[in-house]
């Protein structure tokens, strides 16, 4: 039995790419905010507008 391999921390995803890794990832730049993103969901906008998420948590 194999563990799946983990995107490492720091992984990037933009807006309307499918999730690499359930966590919980953080805006790039400013304003920021946090969100619950699991494996295989879109990776929403924030304000309205494109941006790059960065995952800071394994779920």
């Amino acid at each position: 039995m194999s563990a799946k391999k983990r995107a490492p921390l720091g992984t990037k995803a933009r807006t309307g790419e499918s999730c690499p890794e359930s966590g919980v990832w953080r805006v790039e730049g400013t304003p920021s905010t946090t969100a619950p993103i699991s494996e295989g969901n879109r990776m929403p906008p924030y304000d309205g507008k494109a941006v790059t998420w960065v995952l800071i948590q394994y779920a």
